[in-house]
């Protein structure tokens, strides 16, 4: 049974999701759907406007067969990492294809763009860098870059999805997965847009939409409509005011209470301090931090990063080993029958809820390896963001916050 990967967010499943996700069906003839999805933390370093639970069975009942967690270290991280991880993840899982939205979706073109960074990947660092110093935004820079080497086709770069499309074929080659790529163009509003297009809008565009209370139902596949509607009429949604309070009670513990915490660099730490001590809501203490060299993105997951007490040494040394085991939040019946069909050929340990997981990672690692304290360490984080993103709710449902250890894989 073949399998096509999807790397997404989900943040909500809508129109546009479905289309990529029919279209990566029909073009590579696969019999399910795999999607690996960021948790409650996004690569933006935004949380998530609802759960990753709510998310998961809005995916299932639109179309999607499995839908495996990326880990936080991956999910909250620059785009490079983002599909680094993600891209593992589906190599450990056993899928044949990846397809993923492009707003050319001309795949030789990013191929080509992907090759060259690749190959002349310290010669562009080195100028990107210098761009950067100069005040050019990030994606100009890489795009002049490419230019300069003679590809005319650089300008790929500036667009969001193409740049996450060659950073997915970056890490193909660099894993050396075998799984065959293909790029599906991206129809409908663009990724920041606003305005929608018939009944496509972005993610983006739906949640500043529900922001100012107006309706989004035509925006979202029928079949989601329940689990979305009931999560949003319950309060379970994210506050950006419980986002604000939380962050500065953390920031107002002092700039030495940041310092060991993952990318909080020389005069970074009191920067956030300044920025809480006269910020107002969260907008405005992103922007209070935002510098020329500190984009709005990154600021956004520095604060995901203190707001989970992510340390440098600890991320550093994710980063370096990968993932060690996969969450699987929900199947449906056709995807546990492909989950068990390649149970013997995966990778990584894929695990339910966390209620046995301790005990099937020191029987996987082995209790005194530094893989089983790195995993341990991981598992601590992916628990430590969930209860946090619970105290983000506009209303919490009661219960246990440690919801990874009592919520079932979904069907």
């Amino acid at each position: 049974m073949r399998a096509v990967g999807l790397i997404t967010e989900y943040n909500p499943f809508h129109n546009g999701h479905l289309h990529h996700l029919r279209e990566s069906l029909r073009v590579t003839g696969a019999e399910t759907a795999v999607a690996v999805m960021s948790g409650h933390f996004l690569q933006r370093g935004e949380p998530a406007l609802v759960d990753k639970w709510v998310r998961t069975e809005m995916a299932l009942r639109a179309g999607v067969d499995v839908v495996v967690e990326l880990p936080f270290p991956w999910a909250c991280n620059s785009a490079p990492l983002f599909a680094s991880g993600a891209v593992r993840t589906l190599d450990a899982l056993g899928v044949d294809a990846l397809c993923f939205g492009s707003e050319s979706g001309e795949l030789a073109a990013l191929q080509r763009c992907a090759e060259l960074l690749l190959t002349e990947e310290a010669r562009i660092a080195e100028r990107t860098a210098h761009l950067l110093r100069q005040g050019v935004n990030y994606p100009t820079a890489r795009a002049r870059c490419l230019g300069e080497l003679g590809v005319a086709d650089g300008e790929l770069l500036a667009a969001p999805n193409n740049i996450l499309g060659i950073e997915y074929l970056k890490a193909l080659r660099r894993t050396g997965a075998a799984i065959v790529p293909h790029a599906i163009p991206r129809i409908g509003a663009g990724f920041h847009e606003e305005r929608a297009v018939g009944d496509i809008a972005s993610a983006t565009g739906i949640r500043h939409r529900l922001g100012r209370g107006e309706e989004v139902a035509d925006f979202i596949p029928l079949p989601a409509h329940v689990p979305f509607g009931r999560a949003l009429a319950a309060g379970q949604v994210l506050d950006e005011e419980h986002l604000y309070r939380l962050l500065s009670a953390r920031l107002l513990r002092g700039a030495d209470s940041l310092r060991g915490l993952y990318q909080v660099e020389a005069g970074i730490a009191e920067r956030l301090y300044g920025a809480a001590c006269a910020g107002e809501g969260y907008a405005g203490l992103v922007a209070a931090v935002k510098s020329r060299h500190l984009t709005r993105t990154r600021v956004q997951r520095l604060l995901a990063y203190v707001l989970n007490e992510v340390t440098a040494e600890e991320m550093t040394a994710w980063l370096e080993t990968g993932p060690l085991y996969l969450h699987l939040l929900g199947a449906t019946e056709k995807g546990r029958s492909w989950l068990a069909a390649g149970r013997k050929a995966r990778t990584l340990p894929l695990i339910g809820n966390y209620s046995r997981i301790v005990p099937l990672l020191k029987k996987r690692y082995g209790a005194t390896s530094r893989a089983f304290f790195l995993a341990s360490g991981m598992l601590r984080l992916e628990t430590r963001a969930t209860a946090n993103y619970t105290l983000l709710m506009r209303r919490w449902r009661g219960g246990s916050r440690v919801r990874d250890y009592t919520t079932d894989v979904l069907s």
